[in-house]
């Protein structure tokens, strides 16, 4: 399914919340306003809609996502929540504060999100339009800034539209976000608390950088025990190959060549090669622009030598 060539704006309401709803479950991703910035949303559970997301920011690497879902019940069922993560939920949601927790091995959500890791960032965020989407949609929903990557964050749809216009199918026109800027991240993964991104909520915790856990990090994130060889045509001795569009191997990316699905199998098949017998693991070549250059950032980051 590709996306369309304009980008509709819909005044907050009903029709708006029903229309963005049938496009996130046709697995589209949708521009729509949070108390912090305006997020574009999709159905975590669906990892082709989710690489939408990556697609339409040319996002240019797999950070994991925030997922959003409607209340604190929601958020257990796909994350572990600590006594510290649990009284910091009591305390400041539905707001803008995102808590890393580990995730529940039967979490419904696809690896895309999560950038094939074991913790998830979830939120409940305040705003009555994306609240209303929650509802709507019965999915939890990824949701990171709706701009193009490395552009500003928008607080407007006027916004949405400067980067986004023409990527996108719909805009819900919220007005002007209440905070303006990305919400608080604070990992709560057994252990002490730690602050992995600052934002309109003060919390007391130490700053931590060692490793990607969230949006907003600059470390590379989850890579395979194994070594890995990209660019690979054919598989050498011991190599267990992910082939892609015309190169053939044990599994493939993508047999036609499509970039977003090939996006939304990516960590699946990276752990299925990592608990494979083989000692090796080589993936083919992933030519082209936009989503297939972040499927390469990923991959160099992957096979990059351990320090």
């Amino acid at each position: 399914m590709s996306l369309p060539p304009d980008t509709r704006v819909m005044p907050m309401g009903d029709e708006a919340i029903a229309e963005a709803a049938r496009l996130i479950l046709a697995g589209q991703p949708v521009a729509v306003p949070t108390e912090t910035v305006y997020g574009l949303a999709a159905d975590a559970t669906n990892a082709e809609a989710v690489a939408r997301i990556y697609a339409a920011k040319g996002r240019p690497s797999f950070n994991p996502l925030i997922v959003h879902v409607p209340d604190f019940a929601a958020a257990m069922r796909i994350g572990r929540f600590d006594e510290q993560a649990r009284s910091l939920a009591e305390e400041h949601w539905p707001g803008p504060l995102t808590l890393v927790v580990p995730l529940r091995d039967d979490a419904p959500v696809a690896s895309i999100v999560t950038a094939g890791l074991t913790t998830i960032a979830l939120r409940v965020p305040a705003h009555p339009a994306m609240q209303a989407l929650l509802k709507a949609c019965g999915r939890p929903l990824a949701a990171p800034s709706a701009n193009a990557s490395g552009l500003i964050s928008p607080t407007r749809a006027s916004h949405v539209l400067a980067s986004l216009g023409g990527r996108i199918p719909l805009v819900i026109d919220g007005g002007a976000t209440e905070r303006g800027i990305e919400s608080t991240i604070v990992a709560a993964t057994g252990g002490a608390l730690r602050l992995l991104r600052r934002g309109p909520i003060d919390i007391e915790a130490p700053e931590s950088s060692d490793r990607i856990e969230a949006p907003g990090q600059l470390a590379s994130h989850y890579a395979p025990r194994k070594p890995l060889r990209l660019d690979a045509t054919e598989a050498d001795e011991g190599e267990y190959l992910i082939g892609f569009g015309p190169v053939r191997g044990e599994v493939s990316l993508s047999q036609t060549g499509d970039p977003i699905k090939a996006a939304a199998r990516l960590f699946d098949l990276l752990h299925q090669a990592d608990a494979a017998p083989h000692p090796r693991i080589a993936i083919a070549p992933i030519p082209g622009t936009g989503i297939a250059a972040a499927i390469r950032d990923r991959l160099k980051r992957a096979a990059a030598p351990r320090l």
